[in-house]
């Protein structure tokens, strides 16, 4: 049997790439699936707390199995800043272009341009609550590169590669992304389990 999981994200970049990488397994549905319109507030301190809270907040008002997720970009000179507040690093209103500006201002000068991708999933199937992590290490780049992907993707570069994620396309980036590490971990635990 395919299990039947609501991601709970508004973000139709976020449910493309987790469709590409687990339609196989799951029947995925989206907010607009179960009629969800609710803005999910992301007030926790943590990744995996903004994650759970999402979550919860699905299944407590819908009754779905569901999983959701929170990324953050973590530069080491910044002290693993934006790290919870990417999506809101220029301030609440701002977007994509707007975070990238206020990084690459901030980095101007330093030398360590070390940084990581996270993402944490909270899944809650049968009433029991599980944690699933992807990490991917790379460094922030001096300017804009590529036009694939979203969010920080143009200013980050994987270790190895030598290409921005938004310059690799989403094929390559599906693969290797903290997302889809994290999504693996999750696909691999609901094929081995019986929660199902």
């Amino acid at each position: 049997m395919v299990a039947e999981l609501v991601f709970a994200t508004n973000n139709k970049h976020k449910l493309e790439e987790v469709r590409h990488i687990i339609s196989d397994r799951v029947i995925l549905l989206s907010l607009a699936d179960i009629n969800c319109c609710d803005d999910i507030p992301e007030t926790a301190g943590t990744l995996e707390g903004n994650a759970l809270l999402k979550a919860r907040h699905i299944k407590r008002q819908y009754g779905y199995d569901c999983f959701a997720d929170d990324t953050g970009l973590e530069v080491e000179a910044l002290n693993n800043a934006p790290g919870v507040y990417s999506a809101r690093y220029a301030g609440e209103g701002n977007d994509a272009s707007a975070n990238m500006k206020k990084l690459l201002c901030k980095m101007q000068g330093k030398e360590n341009r070390n940084a990581r991708f996270r993402t944490v999933i909270a899944l809650i199937i049968k009433d029991k609550e599980y944690l699933f992590e992807g990490i991917i290490n790379g460094s922030v780049i001096t300017e804009k590169r590529g036009e694939a992907g979203f969010g920080y993707d143009p200013v980050f570069m994987p270790s190895g590669y030598m290409q921005t994620f938004a310059e690799m396309g989403g094929e390559l980036k599906n693969q290797i992304s903290h997302r889809a590490l994290a999504i693996k971990e999750l696909a691999t635990f609901l094929s081995t389990n019986p929660h199902k």
